[in-house]
């Protein structure tokens, strides 16, 4: 059987990505499905070890936690370890692969694609349910073509995505509604809910706020029901 999917991206970096795909990941295990994180690409310095001695961002090992299942290298294929002069450890599959500049990076685009799909497949083989979280913006357009950990996770995999944007930041009618303007026209279709997150005070001040969301993001209520795997 294969998994369901669901994406969560941001329009940000920091936007609550990874804890929101946290908090879903408890949700499902909760309910009784069997659920794994993934994230096709991360960078950080701060990582987990798996049970196998292979290494993944420390996000994904607490989705694991929180998803009741043990982390491992599949759910996190490509670990980049920032180091000086814009060069960066890459961590495959768990284990140092190499080290080398931004650009030599990024025309690895083919080869790295093929080891997330795989990754991405064997998890959906072994689950019910993988929450996919993508990295930073969807929409950085001068990267966007060599993009393997947003849209083209969620386009690859048919995912309904959530679209989160923080308002604590302030101006998250332009993050939410210019990300979505921003997208590709297939790529705006998966877009299933747009999320206000860390929101504080009086909910009843930002009821206008959903509605203008709603009207403009093309979003309907309706629509929500497509997140239920």
């Amino acid at each position: 059987m294969t998994a369901r999917v669901l994406m969560v991206v941001g329009t940000t970096s920091s936007a609550g990505k990874s804890l929101l795909v946290t908090a879903l990941c408890r949700i499902y295990a909760r309910r009784g499905v069997r659920v794994a994180p993934f994230k096709a690409q991360n960078l950080s310095n701060n990582a987990a070890v798996c049970a196998d001695g292979s290494e993944i961002g420390r996000a994904q090992a607490v989705q694991a936690a929180a998803a009741g299942v043990e982390p491992t290298a599949t759910m996190n294929p490509l670990l980049l370890k920032p180091e000086a002069g814009s060069r960066a450890q890459i961590v495959l599959l768990g284990r140092p692969f190499k080290t080398e500049s931004s650009r030599s990076y990024l025309g690895r685009r083919e080869a790295l694609w093929e080891t997330v799909t795989a990754s991405l497949d064997r998890l959906r083989q072994a689950y019910e349910l993988v929450v996919i979280e993508g990295a930073g913006s969807p929409v950085e357009l001068n990267l966007k073509s060599r993009d393997i950990v947003n849209m083209a996770v969620a386009r690859y995999a048919r995912a309904p995505v959530l679209l989160v944007g923080d308002i604590d930041r302030g101006g998250v009618f332009a993050q939410l509604l210019g990300t979505l303007w921003l997208l590709e026209p297939e790529e705006r279709e998966l877009v299933k809910g747009l999320v206000v997150n860390k929101f504080r005070g009086d909910m009843s001040l930002f009821t206008d706020g959903v509605q203008i969301l709603e009207e403009r993001g093309g979003r309907a209520r309706a629509r929500r029901r497509a997140l239920h795997p």
